[in-house]
């Protein structure tokens, strides 16, 4: 890891997102050498996420610097912020100058309506990809897609792939090849069914039953 080259990257949290789609890639990123990251939310206050967890931004949007990688996740609770001005006009100020504008999950339905997507391919978790593909995105079933400066991740677990295609970009191959192998990432799934094409539609059809039963039990708890 020669590059000593400084990046800061800005991992943005809300309420109700998935932790994992940022806790992911910020565990690949924290290992770069010369990386600054900012957690980040419109204040300091604990953010809850929607599997429970509280995670403590260190960065408000009206302070927040110039950053090199801006990165947002999805959630069940997304739709509460998909429409929040002041999210979309922090991702659309950042979009302008930032040299990477990535996501991960359903966070790629937040740069659509930034509209920081148009004229890009773009990856999502396969339960968003109509609603992103009516956003006039062109969707892959990709785990991870890199078209020009955006890069975008499929559902949750496909974070640390995104995460190492970033810090491959930043900072090489041999780089990015050391963090996961300091992660022991050897994924080696019990079962094939991490995607709708696999799992078939029996499976599909209950997964939906549950995330919209899991929506409404957020909803009901608010």
């Amino acid at each position: 890891m020669t590059n000593l080259q400084k990046h800061t990257v800005g991992l943005v949290f809300y309420p109700g997102m998935t932790s994992l789609d940022i806790l992911g890639p910020q565990q690949v990123f924290s290992g770069l050498p010369g990386v600054q990251i900012h957690r980040i939310w419109k204040t300091l206050d604990p953010v809850k996420t929607d599997d429970g967890m509280m995670v403590l931004p260190d960065t408000i949007f009206e302070n927040c610097p110039r950053l090199d990688v801006i990165c947002v996740g999805g959630g069940l609770e997304m739709p509460a912020v998909e429409d929040d001005p002041e999210m979309l006009a922090f991702l659309r100020q950042q979009g302008r100058t930032a040299k990477f504008i990535t996501s991960v999950c359903g966070g790629s339905i937040l740069l659509a309506k930034a509209g920081l997507l148009e004229g890009h391919r773009a990856a999502t978790h396969w339960a968003a990809r109509e609603q992103l593909a009516a956003l006039g995105v062109e969707v892959s079933s990709e785990r991870v897609v890199v078209d020009r400066n955006r890069i975008t991740g499929g559902g949750v677990t496909a974070g640390i792939d995104f995460g190492l295609t970033i810090a491959s970009l930043l900072y090489g191959e041999e780089t990015a090849k050391i963090i996961q192998l300091l992660l022991e990432y050897n994924p080696a799934p019990p079962f094939d069914t991490g995607s709708p094409e696999k799992a078939g539609t029996e499976l599909v059809e209950k997964a939906m039953l549950l995330m919209q039963g899991m929506m409404s039990n957020l909803v009901a708890a608010s």
